[in-house]
């Protein structure tokens, strides 16, 4: 790898701290590719796009589960892989990647989704990386059946290796995923707190830099109310000196199928990620519903989130009014810490007590006595919130949830981009020109 002069490593929180500053919105694909000269191409193309960008390298799946075997034989046996193997590429190949792409105008992330990353960590560190994501919560109970405390665990040693193995000069950085748990019908509340107490781990265990995700929800006014909330409470309880940002991830759950649909949830991400003042966008494509995405389809998705994003004017200072998101995840929060100054006995502490909680996640190690729904308005509300500090609302007894009632609330984002047309934008006599619906039954499961 081209060595970079003095002063001049890149730093990824500080790039997208300078860019927030400089009024630009940093754009990122979720990109990755068992083949290293694939995964340079889409570096490079990511690099080149007409937007703001930082890069990604997606891990396979081999490599997230602590299969370091299997990711072998697959990289010996010529098996096309979903995602980059970083533990098992040699440091030379990675580097080869990543040579006179990787600068202070263009940091790369490592991402992920292991509950036990340190292999991943000590792998990015050799290449000469230092920024990935995830957390011993997000990246535990909605993927798997590792134990809480087994993650919580794993997690102190990863923040350990990152804090400590940095080449001197830089600052790590770790990405709370948090604010994505299970992408669709969390109320954004325990989104929020989740993704706040994990940068509090990280903290506590030697991180100086962290960003704090949410995945944009069902309704545009509450998403905004929980991105102002999240920024607000990052302030109150992390410590001054800790360089942070709020990154939004475009919609996570059930995506429209239609092109227009698509590009129009994307749109409405990044100019909600510019109205609430986050500082990065983790963007989906129009092929999110059927596919893994091409590199053109994820550049074109990165284009059109900057043209978005680009319109959409800066907001003021907020009101500074106690919004209901901020409230109840302020709750979580302090319920939290009050079990234990050391978040690697209150998160699983907290779990096994339900006083986190979250809806519809199968792990042993959750309550499932929680339960969201969507309000007649589209926003999500608690309808049971089993041991939580917080009220469930009255509403919801009177639309109880049916099989028939989830699958439509899994629906409700998809159906509502892909039916909301401009009669005007449809070709004539086009056959094909409906609501752009498609049946439930034909759709891919949610990721």
């Amino acid at each position: 790898m081209t060595p970079h002069p003095a002063g001049q490593v890149p730093s990824f929180g500080a790039f997208v701290t300078a860019s927030a500053a400089a009024g630009r919105l940093v754009v990122q694909p979720r990109m990755g590719f068992g083949d290293p000269g694939e995964m340079r191409a889409g570096l490079a193309r990511t690099k080149a796009a007409t937007a703001h960008t930082a890069g990604t390298l997606t891990v396979d799946s081999y490599t997230r589960v602590g299969d370091l075997a299997g990711a072998r034989a697959a990289v010996a046996e010529g098996t096309r892989l979903n995602g980059y193997p970083i533990a098992t590429h040699s440091r030379a190949t990675t580097r080869a990647v990543l040579d006179e792409l990787y600068d202070p105008g263009f940091p790369v992330q490592v991402r992920h989704g292991s509950a036990r990353p340190e292999a991943i960590i000590r792998a990015l560190l050799t290449a000469g990386l230092d920024a990935t994501e995830g957390g011993p919560v997000s990246y535990c109970l909605p993927y798997g059946r590792t134990p809480l405390r087994d993650s919580v665990a794993a997690w102190v040693r990863a923040c350990g290796l990152l804090a400590e193995g940095a080449r001197p000069g830089t600052t790590p950085h770790l990405e709370s995923f948090g604010g994505c748990l299970l992408g669709q019908l969390c109320p954004p509340s325990l989104l929020v707190a989740t993704s706040l107490l994990e940068c509090l781990f990280f903290v506590r265990y030697g991180l100086r830099s962290v960003s704090l995700s949410y995945a944009q929800q069902t309704h545009p006014g509450q998403d905004e109310e929980a991105l102002r909330a999240l920024g607000r409470l990052a302030t109150e309880f992390l410590p001054a000196d800790v360089e942070r940002h709020v990154v939004l991830y475009t919609y996570m759950g059930v995506y429209p199928h239609t092109e227009r649909g698509a590009l129009r949830l994307l749109e409405d991400s990044a100019r909600l990620a510019v109205r609430a003042g986050a500082g990065r966008l983790i963007v989906k494509t129009e092929a999110e519903a059927h596919r893994i995405p091409t590199v053109d389809e994820n550049v074109r998705a990165l284009e059109t989130a900057a043209a978005a994003a680009a319109l959409e004017e800066v907001p003021g200072p907020a009101d500074g009014a106690d919004s209901e998101v901020y409230l109840e995840a302020r709750a979580l929060v302090e319920a939290v810490l009050d079990l234990h100054p050391d978040l690697s006995r209150a998160l699983p502490d907290a779990f096994a007590r339900g006083l986190l909680d979250v809806p519809f996640c199968l792990h042993p190690d959750n309550p499932g006595r929680s339960l969201g729904f969507i309000d007649p308005t589209g926003r999500l509300r608690w309808a049971r919130t089993g041991s939580m500090p917080l009220s469930p609302d009255a509403a919801a007894d009177a639309v109880p949830l049916t099989a028939d009632g989830l699958l439509a609330a899994l629906w409700h984002v998809a159906g509502r981009y892909d039916g909301r047309r401009d009669p005007a934008d449809d070709p004539p006599d086009d056959p094909a020109a409906g609501d752009g619906r498609t049946h439930p039954s034909a759709a891919p499961l949610p990721v």
